[in-house]
């Protein structure tokens, strides 16, 4: 299986000027590629594929001397761009392609690390063709005969290496008595069916406040003045705070779950589905339900664990003896008429959720 990982980079004033000399390029070759796309659709009512795009390379690198600065892989993965975004738009899981600026195309990616044999020949640093040894935080151990390919990414301000690397799932014997169903909602961020309670942390509601503080603060700022940008870089590099705390957050949570159990079971919720109610869509987005459920299914399959989504219908209106319990999400505390328990409801929904795993398993 694939898993990432993220380190900082600390590049010189020389690697920087040249990195983002690189995001330039391949921003450019990727508009050019896009529109080029749309003219040969336009004239000959055919689309252009990626080989024939990839063929042409050559050519325009010869007529664009620039482009002898750009590593011939990250040319090719920035043509595969504009490749996936068309197979995203034609499967209907996206909107038409679309041109980029210079806030929408921040990466590039050596996609075969392992035919550039000095990337990790010096400890500390990282070797990009066509820029140097960049320094970089490494705060944890990784197997560099696995890293399969390397993302460059500036966010908030600085620069990361996303390094993907092919594991193998560790194998485990597991124990059905260690099961738990997780229920995620908006007044707990969880709640697991052995009624512990998974809390927001109060530091990045902090750090909402303070973002949105800095947002009204550029709305007020002269546009194309100089302090409209720098308030922009503040609001940027606030953006990158919180996701990397988001991130961190729920990294540590899936990781303390899984590692605690062998058995884990979720709502098979259709995030895409519920923002549509727009009472709810900023809040379902900040909690990040689906990235949670990604990061526990992954960590899942990396350990040996079972990880088993359950359909979600009822599970919100039903009482563990099986009464209907009809309530809207105003309505906090499960009472069933029928057997007259009291429960927070989010806890009776942690555990149909476990109920109703173990009886799919068990089926």
């Amino acid at each position: 299986m694939q898993i990432v990982y993220r380190f900082e980079m600390r590049p010189t004033k020389e690697q920087q000027k040249k990195m983002f000399h690189t995001l330039k390029l391949c921003r450019k070759l990727y508009n050019r590629s896009l529109s080029e796309r749309q003219r040969v659709y336009k004239e000959t009512g055919q689309g252009l594929t990626y080989n024939k795009q990839q063929n042409m390379l050559p050519g325009y690198t010869k007529e664009h001397l620039e482009y002898k600065q750009v590593h011939s892989q990250v040319m090719q993965d920035t043509l595969r761009r504009v490749d996936f975004a068309y197979q995203q738009f034609f499967a209907k899981e996206a909107g038409y392609p679309r041109f980029k600026n210079r806030d929408h195309y921040t990466s590039f990616t050596y996609p075969q690390v392992d035919a550039i044999k000095k990337t990790f020949s010096k400890p500390g640093k990282i070797y990009l063709s066509k820029i140097g040894f960049v320094k970089m935080t490494t705060h944890r151990e990784f197997d560099a005969s696995q890293i399969s390919r390397v993302n460059i990414k500036y966010h908030g301000g600085k620069w990361y290496a996303n390094l993907t690397a092919e594991v193998e799932v560790l194998e485990n014997l597991i124990d059905s008595t260690k099961s738990i169903g997780i229920d995620v909602g908006l007044e707990h961020f969880a709640v697991l069916s052995d009624s512990t309670e998974i809390e927001t942390p109060k530091y990045y509601r902090k750090s909402e406040r303070k973002l949105a503080k800095q947002q009204r603060r550029l709305s007020r700022k002269k546009k194309g003045s100089n302090n409209r940008g720098k308030a922009k870089t503040k609001v940027a590099k606030l953006h990158a705070k919180i996701t990397n705390q988001r991130k961190d957050f729920l990294h540590k949570t899936s990781l303390d779950v899984v590692q605690s159990h062998d058995i884990v079971f979720m709502e098979d919720l259709k995030i895409k589905n519920m923002v549509k109610n727009h009472y709810l869509a900023k809040s379902i987005h900040d909690a990040s339900w689906g990235t949670f459920r990604n990061f526990v299914e992954y960590k899942c399959h990396r350990y040996g664990k079972i990880f088993l989504p359950v359909p979600p219908h009822g599970t919100s209106q039903t009482c563990l003896c099986g009464a209907n319990v009809p309530k809207d999400l105003s309505v906090r505390v499960h009472r069933c008429p029928a057997c007259g328990m009291v429960m927070p409801r989010d806890l009776v929904s942690a555990i149909l959720i476990e109920r109703r795993g173990l009886e799919m398993l068990a089926a």
